[in-house]
């Protein structure tokens, strides 16, 4: 069973999210926050494997509490998905660099929302589009070209898994491209991520980003 916590200020909201995410069979809402503060303790109380994180709350808004979640070494299985609107807040940037495991608009469809659920605790990331080009101009914008050389830790495949991971493709996709079992992918993926240090899938596409990896 996937355990969820679901926070946003708005209680029409978390009511909807709680409805759906307990009509599926293999997941259910172990709490509900009504702000950044509130989140921390529920998700510290609780010890979900997925936050749907709203990011405008009061007292300590989402992105706080997300940076919180993933300095604590004990909430290192905490997954979080940033539920944002379709005008991407500038201030995102921050939690992925602190570690969200996804990012989707509020009026994404629920079979997408239920997907990014999964997904996350597969450790896996799922984007919205929009969102994904959007958050990764901000990301690199204005930046002068990052040093690459600590990439010379990585094997010339996992370099290649590495820039696929960057344009968004999943371990079946990257199987499918390399000619590789999705298994052998994910194995690549998780090397990586110990080699570069990275918390996650998404943390991995803004490095292949920011090294040059993809352009």
């Amino acid at each position: 069973m996937i355990r969820v916590v679901v926070a946003d200020d708005q209680g029409l909201i978390r009511a909807g999210f709680r409805s759906l995410i307990d009509s599926e069979p293999d997941l259910e809402v172990v709490g509900e926050a009504g702000t950044g503060r509130e989140a921390l303790d529920v998700v510290r109380a609780k010890r979900p494997d997925v936050v749907l994180m709203d990011i405008r709350m009061p007292d300590g808004d989402g992105l706080w509490a997300t940076e919180q979640i993933a300095a604590d070494p004990g909430l290192a299985s905490v997954h979080v998905v940033i539920v944002t609107t379709f005008e991407l807040d500038e201030y995102v940037a921050r939690a992925l660099k602190a570690g969200a495991s996804g990012f989707l608009v509020k009026d994404t469809e629920p079979v997408d929302l239920l997907r990014a659920v999964r997904v996350a605790v597969a450790g896996e990331a799922l984007l919205s589009p929009g969102v994904t080009k959007r958050l990764l101009d901000q990301v690199v914008a204005g930046r002068a070209p990052v040093d690459d050389s600590h990439l010379a830790v990585l094997t010339d495949r996992e370099r290649e898994v590495l820039r696929l991971v960057g344009r968004g493709l999943t371990n079946q996709e990257i199987g499918a491209e390399l000619f590789l079992s999705p298994l052998t992918a994910k194995t690549h993926v998780s090397r990586i991520m110990t080699k570069l240090a990275a918390r996650d899938r998404v943390q991995l596409v803004v490095i292949a980003y920011e090294t040059g990896l993809v352009p």
